[in-house]
């Protein structure tokens, strides 16, 4: 392989690695409801893989250029994931199972959470689930915080599509639409 060959298998790898980085974080906003940013992302995604594409397909004599492409794509995914997970767009809900609520609650509460305790019994007696709210990069101290207080307690984290309303209770007779496919279905 001379160094023309070889720079441009370069040059296809990495570009392959940025247009598939590109399609993961895409595919990331379109779940999370970010059409703007999608359609941005997605453009440019577009924009390196005609650009890459047209650089293979001229040379499908060369296998070099294929394989650079094939590892460019598989490269890309991996990429695409660590970034989305370090820019951590988003909220989740933490579902804490602990028999030990009372410091939970008042742990988190120090830290400024919002933490709805809801009473329950588990196969081994009574239980409490803490519900708690917060932005994706605040999962891992909140987990931390559970731990500390109550190293046996369970977790469960749980991705939020859609939150709203205020942090006033409902008043009695307040109608709330159907979510999911039961509210499109009601959408007629």
């Amino acid at each position: 392989m001379d160094a023309v060959t070889a720079l441009t298998c370069l040059a296809i790898v990495l570009a392959r690695i940025t247009d598939v980085t590109l399609g993961t974080l895409r595919t990331v906003c379109i779940v999370r409801g970010r059409r703007g940013v999608a359609w941005v992302l997605g453009f440019f995604e577009a924009l390196t893989w005609v650009m890459v594409i047209t650089q293979v397909v001229q040379n499908l004599d060369n296998p070099w250029y294929a394989a650079a492409f094939a590892v460019g794509f598989a490269t890309g995914s991996p990429v695409g994931i660590t970034i989305e997970r370090r820019l951590a767009y988003g909220q989740q809900v933490v579902r804490i199972f602990t028999r030990k609520a009372a410091g939970v609650v008042e742990l988190l509460r120090q830290d400024g959470l919002r933490v709805t305790r809801f009473p329950g019994e588990g196969r081994n007696g009574s239980i409490d689930m803490l519900f708690i709210q917060v932005q994706r990069r605040q999962v891992p101290s909140v987990l931390a915080r559970a731990h500390e207080r109550d190293p046996e307690c369970y977790t469960i984290v749980d991705d939020v599509c859609y939150a709203g309303g205020s942090t006033a209770p409902l008043t009695p007779g307040t109608v709330v639409p159907p979510t999911g496919w039961r509210g499109l279905l009601k959408r007629k």
